[in-house]
This record gives C-alpha cells, structure tokens and sequence, in this order.
C-alpha cells in the first residue's frame, strides 16, 4: 500500500486510472443492457414489468455506492497522508483496519436491505403505477433480486476499496468476467436450454445475481491475496465505532444524494405511465442506451475519488486544480460528442432493442433532447467526485437535491401538461444545464482554485 498517484503527469495517470475503470463500468451496466435486450424478446409486457424494477434496482446499486464512496474517500486520504497498515500505531489512521470495518458495515446494510425489500414489493411498485396484470411479472423478477442484494453492496464497496490505492484495473477485471457471466447465463435461464428450463423474468434476475455473486468471491479474493486490506483480528469496539462514524459522514449524505436520484426517476416513471406500456418501454429503454452513452464520466468521476483524495492528503493542491480542469473540458468534448451521435442515430439504436414504433418513437425523442445537456451532467459528475473526496459530501447533496427534485421533478410535470412527453424531456435537458453551471461555480468559490499559486504550470504538469 502507497501513494501512487501523486506523482506523474496528470493527464496520462487519469487516463490511467479511467480506461479500466471504464471496461469495469461497462460490463457493469451491461447487466442492465443486456438483461433489456433479452426480456424485450419474451415481449413487451414484460419489458414495461422490467422498467418499472429499474429505479428500484437504480437505487439499491446507488446505496452500496454511497457506502463505497465513504470508503474509498476515507481510504484514499489516508494513503495521501503517509499513513501505513500500522496495526500498533492506535494513534494513526489504519487503513487496513478501516477496510475491512468497511466491509463488516456493508454486509450489515445488505441484510437490512433484503428484509425491507421482499417485505414491500406489492405496495412500493403498487405506488409507482404498476397495473394489476403487471404487478406478478415485477415480483418475479424482484424477489430474486433482493435475495442476491449481499451480493451487490460488499464488492461494490470492495472494489472501491481496491481503487483507493490507485488500482482500478483488477475492479474492472472483476466486473468485466461478471459481465460474461451474465450474458452466458441470461438466454439459458430466460428462454432455456437443455435441463435448464425457460424461466423467463425471473431466469434474467437468476443470472445477474449468480453474476453478481462471482463479483463478490473475486473482489473479496484480490482484497485479501493482492492487496493485503482485510484484516481478521477483532478491532476494539471504539475503534469500530470511529472508523463506521469516519465512513457513514461522507456515505450516508452520498446515500442521501443516490436516493434522491431514484426516488425522482420512479416519479418519472409514474407520470410516463400515464401515456400508456409503449411510453414506460421507451424511456426504460432511452435510459439504459444513456447510461452506456455516459459511462465514460461515470469512469472518470470514479477515477477522480482515489486522486483527488491522495493528493489532497499529500497536499498537493495544485495537481487538484489541474485536473479539474483537464476534467471538465473532457466533460463538454464528449457531451458534444454523445449529444450528434445519439441525435442522428437515435431511432436506430432503440431498435436494436425493440421494434414496436410507438416504443422507438418515445425512446428516439429522449436521445434527441436530453443529450444536449450531457456535458454539463458530467461536470455535475466530477464536481461532486471532489467535494466526496475531499471528505465535503454536502455540496454533491445540494447538487442532486437542486437538480432532481427542485428542477426536473416540477418542471417534468409542469412539461407534461404543457407539453406532453416532449416536455419532461426537455426538463431533465435544462435540470443538468443548470445545475452543471452551478457546480463548475462552487468548485471555483470553495475549493480555493482562484487562489493557487502558479497556474501557468498547467500545461506542464497535464
């Protein structure tokens, strides 16, 4: 364990850091895709009884990187700082120690989680507008789910356990061999094969959990035989208490912050319902293609976690500032970049998906309006990865709070009667404009950037 990442020219260790991560996220979030491009097979129907699932899967993943986040903040400033494994050393910061606390809660929250989920599943998708003759199909699906939520939260927060000391590339590993697990394991079980029978929604929850399982034994592998972060000596229970209350003061305002996200995206959900299956099947399907098309910030903003943290620990502020700024124009590059590509090809891509028209349409019409503000949603992105970082989670809260229920939710439904679908659309477009804007001005006012000392090392250091 040691400082890796304050050294070095910037914008080759970013790029570094991101490529595998970017790999990892993918095969990640190709659980999701892939998952979509078979359930829409069996028809669409089920894909409707899918989409109703995802934010509540949105927001079980976003409670473990809440956690993960926590971790890998409280980690990554350690190692910055100069702090070694010193098991002997109670007066320091243990970094081994801290790990493997960190793991211990996680465990803890998925229990939680899988009591609370099987317990509310008729109610909660009752609340968010499913129709009677769906509701069985969501049940299917999500009670298996929730069986296999342990093995979401711990290598979640094990890998990012892992890329607090600078190592993205076994996390991305990790994710990359589950997610040919997946796509093996998705046709067998769903429409069967051999001894296996077809199973249908419930053959597609079966093959992500086995999948997320397989992320589970190898994070917990790597932590323990590579990196050498899991302690098994009993730690006092005061030092268990401080090292849970240094992680849930950064995790449980980012918690805060992914519920938000969620809980805003099941409003959506309920108010597309209102113009009928076809119009929940498309913004379902929009969501996912946007979600891939927006990986690479995703990526980045998780790369920006262990560097800012180390060398914000190392005191090395400038190397901070630099890479803000090589991040944020990144951000508006390929914002414009995924905003022309998805506008012209669009309708293309929802079909590969599905092929009702009246699916295709409403998809198509997302990828032509929200687009246009993915640069400022990635600025959002990065902005918020710093403040965690530097262990200030309550900005990134404000941002999220301002974006989804201050902006896009009221104005999503203000859009819909003035508007129609077109309008929430356009809603979320102006949310990301005008809270990236926001973001890129806290990051300027509270992080002291205006007041660095030489600046026109820029391009030197990049």
């Amino acid at each position: 364990m040691r400082q890796k990442l304050t050294e070095g020219k910037i914008g080759p260790l970013l790029l570094k850091l991101t490529l595998p991560t970017v790999l990892g996220i993918f095969a990640l979030l190709g659980f999701s895709v892939v998952d979509t491009y078979f359930v829409a097979q069996l028809g669409t129907t089920e894909l409707a009884a899918m989409s109703f699932t995802f934010p509540v899967i949105i927001l079980l993943d976003n409670v473990s990187v809440g956690f993960a986040i926590g971790a890998g903040c409280c980690i990554s400033r350690a190692i910055g700082k100069g702090d070694r494994t010193s098991l002997l050393d109670r007066d320091r910061y243990k970094v081994k120690r801290l790990a493997t606390d960190s793991l211990i809660l996680s465990l803890l929250i998925g229990v939680i989680l899988v009591v609370l989920g099987l317990t509310t599943i008729e109610p909660l998708f009752t609340a968010l507008g499913a129709k009677a003759e769906i509701l069985p199909l969501i049940g299917q699906y999500m009670k298996i789910s929730y069986l296999g939520v342990i093995f979401v939260v711990v290598p979640i927060v094990g890998n990012q356990i892992i890329r607090a000391t600078g190592n993205t590339l076994i996390p991305s590993v990790v994710m990359t061999v589950a997610g040919i697990v997946n796509v093996v394991l998705d046709p067998m079980f769903i429409f069967g094969y051999g001894p296996i029978p077809a199973m249908g929604l419930q053959g597609a929850a079966l093959a992500t959990v086995i999948s997320r399982a397989v992320t589970l034994a190898a994070s917990l592998f790597f932590l323990h035989y590579y990196e050498n972060m899991i302690c098994f000596k009993l730690p006092s229970f005061k030092l268990l208490l401080q090292n849970w209350q240094n992680l849930l003061s950064i995790a449980i305002p980012n918690i805060g912050q992914n519920t938000i996200i969620p809980i805003s995206i099941s409003f959506i959900t309920t108010l597309m319902a209102s113009y009928g299956t076809a119009a929940v099947a498309g913004f379902g399907i929009a969501s996912k293609v946007e979600i891939l098309s927006v990986l690479v910030f995703l990526a980045l903003s998780s790369s920006f976690i262990p560097f800012v943290g180390q060398n914000w620990g190392a005191k090395q502020y400038n190397r901070v500032y630099f890479a803000w700024c090589l991040g944020f124009q990144f951000c508006l590059f390929w914002g414009a970049l995924m905003a022309i590509a998805l506008g012209l090809g669009g309708s293309w891509v929802v079909s590969v998906f599905d092929k009702d028209p009246e699916v295709i349409k409403v998809a198509a019409q997302y990828l032509l309006i929200v687009p246009i503000s993915y640069g400022a949603f990635g600025i959002i992105l990065i902005s918020s990865a710093i403040f965690n970082a530097l262990g200030k989670p309550l900005p990134s809260l404000l941002m999220s709070l301002t974006k989804m229920l201050f902006l896009y939710v009221p104005l999503a439904y203000l859009g819909s009667w003035l508007f129609g679908i077109n309008g929430i659309f356009a809603a979320a477009c102006f949310a990301n404009v005008a809270v990236g804007i926001g973001a890129y001005i806290l990051c300027q006012k509270n992080l002291g950037f205006n007041n660095l000392k030489e600046p026109n090392k820029l391009l030197t250091e990049l």
